[in-house]
């Protein structure tokens, strides 16, 4: 899921990644690129004990915050699947040249059939 995060520096530091759908979670790297790779990570740690994934927003909500300002904002994919419960065998019946066509999506998006089934159902939930 995309959520906006904002980059912040501050003289003789690091670069920060703050994520606010996130209260209170935030990240740091001695690089840009660092930075936002390491908003993965901290996201997992903040929500460890969560069991509800939060909802995104759009960067125009936040932009007016002070706390904010002088950021640069990036939409960032963050994967809760790491937050799913115990996975479960289910029987569904599709029809064959739908399934086909998923099974074409899935390796296009280098996934099993199962993972593109659950990522395109939490998409329209």
């Amino acid at each position: 899921m995309l959520f906006p995060i904002v980059v912040h520096k501050e003289k003789e530091s690091d670069f920060g990644v703050t994520i606010p759908d996130i209260p209170g979670c935030f990240t740091a790297g001695t690089t840009i690129d660092e930075a936002i790779a390491n908003v993965q990570e901290a996201v997992e740690c903040h929500l460890e004990d969560e069991t509800d994934i939060p909802t995104p927003t759009s960067i125009e909500t936040h932009v007016e915050n002070t706390d904010y300002a002088g950021g640069v904002w990036i939409m960032a994919d963050i994967n809760f699947s790491f937050m799913e419960g115990k996975t479960v065998r289910v029987n569904i019946t599709i029809p064959k040249n739908i399934l086909h066509k998923i099974d074409i999506a899935a390796k296009k998006y280098g996934k099993s059939r199962s993972n593109f089934l659950v990522d395109s159902a939490q998409k329209n939930i």
